[in-house]
C-alpha cells in the first residue's frame, strides 16, 4: 500500500504539497461556502428541470385533451356533413319529382291546347267548305233558273228549294 509508504510523508516529496494543497483548497472553499452554493445551484437547476418536466407534463395533457376534443367535433362535423348531403340529395329529388310533374302537366296542357286548335281548325274548315257548296249551289241553282227563264218554263216547287236553300246551306 502506497498510502503507508515513509517517503510518502516526506517533507521534500511533491506529492504530498499537492496533496496538502488541495485538501486546504477544499477547506478554504468549504469555509467559503462554495459547496452550499454548489448544492443550492445544483437544486435550483434541479428544480428548474423538475418544472420544466411538471409544464410539459401538463401541456402535454392539455394537447390530448385538445386532440380528443377535435376527433369528437370532427366526428360531429362529418355526421354534420352526411346529414347536410342527404338533405340535399333528397330536396334534389324532391326537386326532380316535381318537376317531372310540372312537365306533364305542361304536356298535357299542351297536347289539350293543341287539340282545341285542331276542332277549330276542323270545325272552321268545315264551315268554309259547307260555305263553299253552299255558293256552289247557290251559283248552280243561278245557272239553271237563268236556263230555264231563258227557256220560258218555270216550276214552283224548284223556285220554292232554290229559295230555301241560302238558309238550309247556312
Amino acid at each position: 500500500m502506497e498510502f503507508f509508504n515513509p517517503h510518502l510523508y516526506d517533507l521534500s516529496n511533491p506529492e504530498l504539497w499537492v496533496a496538502v494543497a488541495l485538501i486546504l483548497f477544499f477547506l478554504a472553499a468549504w469555509r467559503a461556502g462554495a459547496f452550499r452554493t454548489v448544492g443550492a445551484a445544483l437544486d435550483a437547476k434541479a428544480a428548474k428541470i423538475q418544472s420544466d418536466l411538471d409544464e410539459a407534463a401538463r401541456l402535454r395533457t392539455e394537447a390530448q385533451a385538445m386532440l380528443e376534443k377535435l376527433r369528437g367535433e370532427r366526428v360531429e362535423a362529418e355526421a354534420q356533413a352526411q346529414a347536410m348531403l342527404k338533405a340535399a340529395e333528397d330536396e334534389a329529388e324532391r326537386l326532380q319529382v316535381e318537376a317531372e310533374l310540372r312537365l306533364a302537366e305542361s304536356i298535357a296542357r299542351r297536347e289539350a291546347l293543341a287539340e282545341r286548335r285542331i276542332a277549330q281548325a276542323e270545325a272552321q274548315a268545315t264551315a268554309e267548305v259547307k260555305a263553299a257548296a253552299a255558293e256552289q249551289a247557290a251559283a248552280a241553282a243561278e245557272r239553271v233558273l237563268a236556263a230555264r227563264l231563258a227557256s220560258g218554263s218555270a216550276d214552283p216547287l224548284i223556285d220554292q228549294a232554290i229559295g230555301q236553300i241560302g238558309t238550309r246551306l247556312n
